[in-house]
């Protein structure tokens, strides 16, 4: 039924010991067919004519053949077995035997081919026509039989042991050289080898019957055989073409990740398949980088030129796009033999390498882009200098930690402020401080255990926090151990210089989160520099911003019903023409004892008290009164107003804000409501309902303080808001602080990919300004424009304007008419949007 080739005759000694082992075993029927023709020689010209078509018909069912390549293994099928049984029938099984061996030597002679594939060829088929022979012996076969069914029956059991035969000797021989286990061999093509074994029992069948009628007729059958074999091949060769474009689909497909060692993984793997390659290299010109490997994975991955153990055919092809412009590497197929792709298979590779192109390439920028998203996400949350952690990671890790602590000891923190610190910056200058806190910050790092967050909160404040304590008294001790390391002297420029360090410590409270940890560390810290002390931990008792609270509580009714609140506000104006574009009222209490206050000290004592919704009813009232106010002075300025995370909780706070529109005749879309990112997770499929309503109403909502919570993005992709406002912190460093920059960089392109408008938060110069609106901010609020002021005074400064142009507040970044150049950035911005208010804080 087949041939072999070997893969590596001179290095698989396993595959030479299998051949050996098959020649030896022909050596027994050789020599007796040999010893039986040496008794019984043929008699007549006939007999010898007999022998001589026989030897003819096995060399040419040997040479007519449908070959089948795999690696560098060359697999062919054969019509020997089909000779071997007429053989049978014309003549004595010796001479059957005999002729087989020397139509098999003569047709390997034919096809020059080396030693070991002619030896196994002709040992393999002896054994087959042996094999025939003695179960044509053992079912007493007399030809001609005396009817058609008899001659099938007795026929089909000789060369079902024929092909039997054949099958069992050629396939372990296959599967050594290929590599591949022997139940998979057998497997492959069952179905075209038992479709094949059929049509040539067939032809067998009418052979025999032809041959009945007349003997002579023999030497038609070797024609009727070749048709038949290329019909067969023309079948198999079609089979081989559909799987190999099925697994082509496949291969392609599975390169669609973006990682790119999953992709030069998967490459290599299918690649060896596909191809039936020995080794599969990749080479690719970024980086120097190869990697080779088979079916069975990756075999190396380093550096460019180091050499492979894989001799033979080298088969390369460039990776290079379908117009050629763009070239990523080289991909090779090693075959250990000699080896030539037919017309489809080098198609099938240019196809499959220009598909490895695209996916390198993809993968390759996936990956630098997941490393930039990475440094940008680094440097939002490290300090620049110190390499720390900066505030809003320390905010993050702690709210994180605290949330989710059950029995894992006490948290703490620590809070360190270097004294005197000035002096050495006015002294020395500053680039001398910034190695004084990069020193402060390697002691403080190493003096911290592996569980400690260590941060730099700016200046010369750090803060370290303590987690998985086992009493809140071990704080203390920690924190001496910490402050004891910036005892020594440091080294600066040859000098010595000394540091002196207070500290504030704080356990958490029960409730307050990580910003009141944070707030009471502060209050202790500035406690020990008030009383000459190193450390202090924090005392509630002499927290006067507690008591403070307390005495605000018991206000607070008398404050709703004498109107004591009052709502100042802050403009918002377009970056680029100085035009004021809407409002936000910011809430202020005047107290006849205290004087003014603002939110942060009484926010939390009206939210305990249960006076919320008068207080947010009364500040909503007064917004939108002085927004209908300026509407009918000519200045329709839509007004934005902080909402507090517990009104949203209130199933009855859309309709109270929709009633209050209503009353004062205003549209929903001159109300922006302010969300903060306070908001947690668990309590979003509430406040979905509540915003959703007011969205529905044409409520605008904006996201105020975005990037200093933990859950901005979570927020963001729960809340439908309209708009982002960049918290002042990251305004007021953007020229000192690259995280600063990148976290501003960030959310300008955030907002962009999601069609939001974004307002930046306490713009105080005009090089701020300037930097945001090239950087593609519309809209920002700040002291440069307007403090927060009373809605009349609002009203008077925008009738008044700026340089004569009533409504806006600072002259234009450009004159009109004039030719600028934007940075890419900025061109690269979202589109316009003319019926949108793209500076609304919502």
């Amino acid at each position: 039924m087949s041939r072999v080739s070997p893969q590596n005759p001179r290095t698989d000694r396993r595959l030479s010991l299998l051949v050996g082992l098959v020649v030896a075993m022909a050596i027994v029927p050789t020599g007796l067919a040999g010893t039986d023709v040496l008794t019984r020689p043929p008699a007549s010209v006939g007999d010898g004519a007999t022998i001589v078509a026989l030897i003819f018909m096995t060399a040419l069912g040997t040479i007519v053949m449908a070959p089948i390549r795999i690696r560098s293994t060359t697999h062919a099928i054969t019509w020997v077995e089909t000779a071997v049984v007429i053989g049978l029938a014309v003549a004595p099984p010796s001479w059957v035997v005999l002729a087989t061996g020397a139509g098999v030597g003569v047709a390997s002679a034919i096809m020059k081919l080396p030693m070991i594939k002619a030896a196994f060829g002709v040992s393999k088929n002896v054994l087959v026509a042996g094999g025939a022979s003695v179960a044509a012996l053992a079912v007493d076969w007399q030809w001609p039989s005396a009817s058609v069914v008899d001659l099938a029956t007795l026929l089909g059991a000789i060369y079902l042991v024929a092909a039997l035969l054949d099958d069992l000797l050629a396939i372990p021989v296959i599967a050594l050289a290929t590599g591949t286990p022997v139940s998979r061999q057998f497997l492959n093509n069952l179905d075209l080898r038992i479709a094949g074994f059929g049509v040539r029992f067939i032809v067998a069948v009418c052979t025999l019957l032809i041959l009945r009628e007349d003997p002579r007729l023999l030497l038609a059958v070797p024609p009727l055989m070749l048709s038949l074999h290329l019909a067969y091949s023309a079948r198999i060769r079609g089979r081989t073409e559909q799987q190999a474009w099925q697994r082509l689909a496949r291969t392609t497909d599975a390169l669609n990740v973006v990682d790119l060692d999953d992709v030069l993984t998967t490459a290599v793997t299918q690649a060896a398949e596909l191809f039936s390659a020995d080794e599969v290299e990749i080479e690719l010109r970024d980086g120097g980088r190869t990697v080779r490997g088979g079916t069975g994975g990756i075999a190396f991955d380093g550096p460019t030129g180091t050499p492979t153990d894989v001799d033979g055919t080298v088969v390369p092809t460039p990776l290079e796009g379908h117009d050629r412009s763009v070239d990523v590497g080289i991909l090779r197929l090693r075959f250990r033999g000699p080896v030539q792709l037919s017309e489809r298979e080098q198609y099938t590779l240019r196809t499959f390498a220009s598909a490895l192109c695209t996916a390198v390439r993809n993968a390759q920028a996936y990956a630098e882009l997941a490393r930039v998203a990475d440094e940008h996400a680094y440097a939002a949350t490290h300090d620049a200098l110190t390499d720390l952690a900066n505030r809003r990671h320390l905010l993050d890790q702690g709210t994180e930690h605290l949330s989710a602590r059950h029995a894992d000891g006490v948290t703490a923190l620590v809070l360190i402020d270097l004294n005197h610190f000035k002096e050495v910056n006015d002294t020395l200058g500053h680039a001398a401080g910034d190695q004084v806190l990069v020193q402060v910050a390697d002691r403080l790092r190493r003096a911290a255990a592996s569980s400690d967050l260590v941060a730099r909160l700016g200046g010369d404040e750090f803060a370290v926090l303590l987690r998985g304590l086992p009493a809140p008294a071990v704080a203390a001790h920690r924190a001496e151990t910490l402050l004891a390391a910036l005892h020594e002297p440091f080294e600066l420029d040859g000098m010595r210089i000394s540091v002196e360090a207070s500290g504030g410590i704080s356990v958490a409270p029960a409730s307050g989160g990580m910003a009141e940890l944070l707030r009471r560390a502060d209050v202790a810290m500035y406690q020990a520099k008030r009383a000459g002390q190193r450390i202090s931990t924090y005392a509630p008792t002499r927290d006067t911003a507690d008591l403070n609270r307390l005495t605000l509580g018991g206000d607070l009714p008398r404050a709703v019903a004498d109107h004591e609140f009052i709502v100042n506000f802050q403009p918002i104006v377009d970056l680029g023409t100085g035009e004021v574009t809407s409002a936000e009222a910011l809430a202020r209490w005047h107290h006849p004892t205290h004087g003014l206050i603002d939110p942060l000290r009484f926010l939390e004592a009206v939210e305990r008290s249960g006076m919320l919704p008068a207080f947010a009813e009364a500040i909503l009232d007064q917004a939108l009164i002085a927004a209908a106010n300026w509407r009918d002075a000519g200045f329709d300025v839509p007004v934005a107003v902080n909402v507090s995370p517990r009104s949203l909780l209130d199933a009855r706070f859309p309709g109270s804000v929709l009633a209050r529109l209503r009353a004062h005749d205003l549209p929903p879309d001159r109300l922006v409501l302010e969300l903060t990112e306070t908001l947690t997770l668990s309590q979003l499929d509430v406040v979905d309902r509540v915003l959703s309503r007011l969205r529905d109403e044409g409520v605008r909502l904006a996201l105020d303080d975005f990037g200093t919570g933990y859950s901005s993005l979570s927020l963001l992709s729960r809340i439908p808001v309209h708009e982002l406002k960049i918290d002042r912190s990251f305004v007021t460093t953007m020229e000192s602080s690259a995280e600063a920059a990148a976290v501003i960089r960030s959310t300008l392109d955030l907002g962009r990919s999601l069609d939001l408008a974004v307002v930046a938060e306490g713009v105080e110069s005009e090089p701020q300004r300037r930097a945001l609106w090239e950087l593609g901010c519309v809209a920002g609020q700040g002291h440069l424009f307007a403090r927060p002021m009373p809605a009349g005074t609002l009203l008077a400064a925008l009738q008044r304007g700026s340089g004569g142009q009533p409504g806006t507040l600072a002259p234009p970044l450009h004159d009109t008419g004039a030719v600028i150049r934007l940075s890419q950035t900025r061109r690269q911005g979202g589109r316009s949007r003319p019926d949108r208010l793209p500076h609304l804080p919502a």
